[in-house]
């Protein structure tokens, strides 16, 4: 039998922070930048940390440069261990089930993510479900979903199986942009309304499978197989 890979978006895909990531970066804007303006919720939504900031910089003419995109990530990083604690959020429905279904069935599993690795590990390693992905693509250094997703395919050959075909991967995500890169590579992907949009926003975009949420995983496992 093939491999199976399974990879993961986080943000309304596994858990739902209650906007604390938003909280963390808007506060490290406005401590190392002096941005005092809120970073639009909808903007954010399937974007990468790396691109976040670049839009940031550019709208308010501070340097795009390596060296500020360090600046801020390492104050977001300070700052989102506690937002974790002080805002209410919780796993989505379903997910520890899926993920454990998932590692009895023998599917490799891991994360493509627009979170940076380190702000990926704090928010995964709050909600206990770090330990499930033993790799994944993160959003340190690319500034769309699509460029996470071509790495994503060249780790899991490179890891996995050199041989491995782009839709022998599932993607699941909750935003248009998860079915997008996941488009852009050739791999399937299951959208999950469980984000920002809904059943039918993430209709109109033409995923694999479609799902209010996965507190019922026999569909992706169907979709696995």
């Amino acid at each position: 039998m093939r491999m199976r890979v399974c990879l993961f978006d986080i943000d309304g895909t596994l858990v739902g922070t209650g906007g604390a990531g938003k909280a963390a970066i808007d506060m490290a804007l406005a401590e190392e930048f002096g941005i005092r303006e809120s970073i639009a919720s909808g903007s954010m939504a399937g974007r990468t940390d790396r691109g976040i900031a670049s839009n940031q910089f550019r709208r308010h003419s501070i340097d795009d440069s390596l060296e500020n995109w360090r600046r801020l990530r390492a104050a977001y990083v300070r700052k989102l261990p506690t937002f974790l604690e002080e805002h209410a959020g919780a796993v989505l429905p379903g997910i520890v089930e899926t993920l454990e279904l998932l590692g009895d069935a023998e599917v490799s599993l891991g994360l493509l993510t627009g979170n940076m690795l380190e702000g990926a590990r704090l928010k995964l390693t709050h909600y206990r479900l770090f330990h499930y992905f033993p790799f994944g693509v993160y959003g340190d250094e690319h500034l769309t979903r699509d460029e996470i997703a071509h790495e994503a395919l060249r780790l899991v050959r490179q890891r996995l199986d050199p041989s491995m075909a782009p839709e022998e991967i599932v993607i699941v995500g909750d935003t248009p942009l998860d079915v997008q890169c996941a488009r852009a590579i050739g791999a399937r992907v299951v959208a999950v309304a469980t984000g920002s949009h809904s059943c039918d926003e993430l209709a109109a975009t033409d995923p694999d499978l479609l799902l209010a949420d996965l507190s019922d995983p026999a569909p992706l496992l169907s979709l696995l197989d």
